[in-house]
C-alpha cells in the first residue's frame, strides 16, 4: 500500500464472481468481465483507466484490452496463465497444475468442480497450513517471499478472501482459462507489459513469450530466477511502467 500511496496511484481491487463477497455468476464467459469492470467505471465516473492481473487475473486483463480499447490506457499480466493450446505451455509446472491447464478443458464441469473441492477443500479450510506443506516445493525465490511475514499475511488475507464462499468460482475459472477465451490475442491494440518469473512453476514462461509474440504492442520482462510471487518485489517498477 505504500509503495501505492507514493506513486499517487488509487488502486481498485474487484473480485471476481464466485470469490470473496462477488456471488457466482453462472455461465459466466471471460468475457463477460469486460462489462463488469466497465459498469464500476461509470458508477466511480472514471474514463480512463489501466488493469492489472496477477494468475488467473492474466486472461481477464486482456480481455479487458481487447472489449475495452478506448477506456484501458495500458495493460499489465503479472505471472498470467496463457492459452493452454501451444507447444511447452506446461513445462516445468507443478504435477497439479500441468494436469488442470493439459486436461481442463476436456472435463465437464461437474467433474472438474469434484476434483476441484476433493484437491482444495482441506487449503479451502486452513490456507495457512497449505501454504507451510509446500515450502520446498515451490521456487526458492517463492520460498524467501513467503517467509517474509508481511507477504505471507497478504498472501493468507487473499485466499481466505478468495475462499469464503467456497471453490464454485475457482472450479468454473479452471473451467474457462484452459478453453478458448473469446477473442484473438492479436486483436488486443492496447499496450499490455507482461511480467513473468523464469522459475514459476505456476504458470510457464512459455506461455508469456507466447503472448508475447502474439499481441501487437506487448514489452515481455522476463526475470531471471524468480516465481509466481514476482508480484512483490517489482510492485513499484510495474505501476511506474502502468503510469
Amino acid at each position: 500500500d505504500e509503495v501505492t500511496t507514493r506513486l499517487g496511484v488509487r488502486l481498485i481491487c474487484m473480485n471476481r464472481p464466485g470469490y470473496g463477497e462477488s456471488s457466482f455468476q453462472p455461465g459466466r464467459r471471460i468475457l463477460d468481465w469486460p462489462a463488469d469492470v466497465a459498469q464500476l467505471a461509470v458508477a466511480l465516473g472514471i474514463q480512463k483507466f489501466a488493469v492489472a492481473g496477477h494468475s488467473g487475473g492474466g486472461p481477464h486483463t486482456l480481455a479487458c484490452t481487447y472489449a475495452l480499447p478506448d477506456r484501458i490506457t495500458a495493460a499489465v499480466t503479472l505471472s498470467g496463465a496463457g492459452p493452454v493450446n501451444v507447444p511447452g505451455a506446461t513445462d516445468g509446472m507443478t504435477t497439479l497444475n500441468r494436469f488442470g491447464f493439459k486436461y481442463g478443458r476436456y472435463l465437464p464441469w461437474p467433474i472438474g468442480r469434484l476434483i476441484t473441492w476433493f484437491v482444495f477443500h482441506e487449503r479451502c479450510a486452513d490456507p495457512g497450513k497449505a501454504m507451510d506443506r509446500e515450502t520446498g516445493l515451490r521456487p526458492p525465490a517463492d520460498d524467501e517471499l513467503i517467509a517474509r511475514p508481511d507477504v505471507r499475511q497478504v498472501c493468507l488475507q487473499s485466499e481466505m478472501e478468495a475462499f469464503q464462499p467456497g471453490l464454485k468460482g475457482m472450479s468454473w475459472e479452471v473451467h474457462l482459462i484452459t478453453r478458448p477465451w473469446g477473442f484473438r490475442l492479436e486483436e488486443i491494440m492496447s499496450p499490455v507489459y507482461i511480467w513473468h518469473g523464469t522459475a514459476d512453476n505456476v504458470t510457464s514462461d512459455t506461455m508469456a513469450q507466447y503472448m508475447a509474440a502474439k499481441i501487437l504492442h506487448s514489452k515481455l520482462t522476463l526475470c531471471k530466477g524468480e516465481g509466481h510471487l514476482l508480484i512483490f518485489p517489482h510492485w513499484k517498477e510495474i505501476l511506474t511502467q502502468l503510469i
